[in-house]
């Protein structure tokens, strides 16, 4: 009858069964521990990302308090109102700021902006080291009074808006003395948007009135904030 397996193996084999298994399992603990230390990265930058998510919205919603302290009597008579998650402060209503198909700011606008921006940069003075840009935003409706086709109107609209969003910047920028806010009227820039962004009423159609405004913009840095963790990732 032959032997067993274990009986019929050379001297030499029992040895190299068992250098074998130990290899496998050297290999398993360093795979094991690649595993360990990769899991922990990956934690790691979730706790990055986590820590930055829950830093922007403390940060946004500072800066909205603010803001609603600042503002909250005078935004009924302005009929301006105040974007909590975008940081916008929207003077709704333009023709009300200008002539219409007009730039300049009326004597009742100038009056406004008189009041309204000292104080927002005063307001916004404590968080300067988180943000990166304040826009002046020029907003209309798709409407155009000289009629044309829908993209005369809206390179028509686009210039309008550019135009006073850049005469709101002019005008405000001399309000605040530079000495008063070290950097912070670098940061602020005029930027048009035609008809491109209107104000939706609730079925969906458009509000002329309501998308016809100029809008103030804070935005933070937290998009660098990303960018960096990205770069320290890889």
């Amino acid at each position: 009858m032959p032997g067993s397996l274990r009986s019929r193996r050379a001297p030499g084999e029992e040895s190299e069964w068992l250098s074998v298994s130990d290899l496998m399992a050297g290999l398993m603990m360093v795979f094991l521990c690649i595993s360990i230390v990769m899991m922990r990265s990956m934690m790691e930058e979730r706790e990055k990302v986590r820590a930055l998510a829950q830093s922007y919205r403390d940060n946004q919603l500072a800066i909205y308090q603010t803001l609603m302290r600042e503002f909250a009597d005078d935004l009924p008579r302005w009929g301006a109102t105040i974007d909590k998650d975008r940081l916008v402060i929207a003077f709704n209503n333009s023709d009300a700021m200008f002539s219409t198909g007009a730039a300049e700011l009326n004597a009742n606008a100038q009056q406004v902006m008189r009041d309204f921006f000292p104080r927002y940069i005063a307001a916004l003075k404590p968080y300067l080291g988180s943000i990166r840009a304040i826009h002046i935003e020029g907003h209309t409706s798709s409407e155009w009074g000289g009629g044309g086709s829908a993209r005369e109107n809206y390179f028509n609209n686009l210039r309008l808006s550019q135009n006073r969003s850049r005469e709101v910047l002019y005008f405000v920028e001399g309000l605040v003395p530079e000495k008063e806010v070290p950097g912070m009227l670098a940061l602020v820039a005029a930027v048009g948007y035609s008809s491109a962004r209107p104000v939706l009423r609730a079925d969906g159609s458009e509000d002329p009135e309501k998308s016809k405004r100029v809008a103030f913009r804070v935005i933070t840095n937290s998009e660098a904030q990303i960018h960096r963790i990205l770069e320290e990732a890889l």
